[in-house]
């Protein structure tokens, strides 16, 4: 406890620095550029090529049906989305709410 209130003031400039950065650095890997998977540009190359083949776009139209079929799964990762966004919103208050308690000076 003595060394906790010996360097009070290095603890919690460190942990706000701290926090800071990983907001922002959740910030900026919560929204990257949107971007195809792996499996959505198989499945993209898979339709040109059978439409290519064939000449017709039938096989365009149950490529969109199967991107759609899992409503369950777009909302887990809209879900998933938010909870970071809320989390980067908290790392970063708690971080700056850090900092600043670091900097207010006590009477003693």
């Amino acid at each position: 406890m003595e060394f906790f209130l010996k360097h009070q003031t290095v603890i919690f400039r460190s942990v706000g620095a701290f926090l800071l950065v990983m907001g922002f650095a959740l910030y900026f890997w919560a929204a990257p550029q949107k971007v195809l998977s792996e499996n959505e540009r198989a499945a993209a190359n898979l339709a040109r090529m059978e439409a290519s083949v064939s000449g017709s776009s039938s096989s365009k139209a149950s490529a969109r049906q199967q991107s759609n079929a899992s409503p369950i799964s777009a909302a887990m990762q809209e879900t998933q989305k938010k909870q970071i966004r809320m989390l980067m919103i908290m790392v970063m208050i708690f971080g700056a709410g850090f900092l600043g308690y670091s900097f207010l000076k006590k009477k003693e």
